[in-house]
């Protein structure tokens, strides 16, 4: 099950999915560091699961950002 699902992730203000993001983030480099150190993970596939969730929220930003450059009418291209 997905930590944030997308309608959840698009209905949150900006600032709220960078507050989100950092805090995925930091989970995600606990548990690496964890990892790393030659510890064991309770749940393995949580790792998986926060980098789709980053990947998610990452892309869900950047289309609010372009979406307001989409909606410029182009004009005719000379040839």
């Amino acid at each position: 099950m997905p930590i944030l699902r997308l309608k959840e992730i698009r209905d949150m203000s900006s600032e709220s999915r960078m507050k989100k993001l950092n805090e995925l983030k930091t989970e995600l480099l606990r548990l690496k560091t964890m990892i790393k150190a030659g510890g064991t993970v309770e749940n393995p596939a949580r790792i998986k699961e926060l980098r789709k969730t980053i990947a998610r929220i990452l892309t869900i930003e950047n289309e609010q950002r372009l979406e307001p450059e989409k909606a410029k009418p182009k004009g005719k291209r000379k040839r």
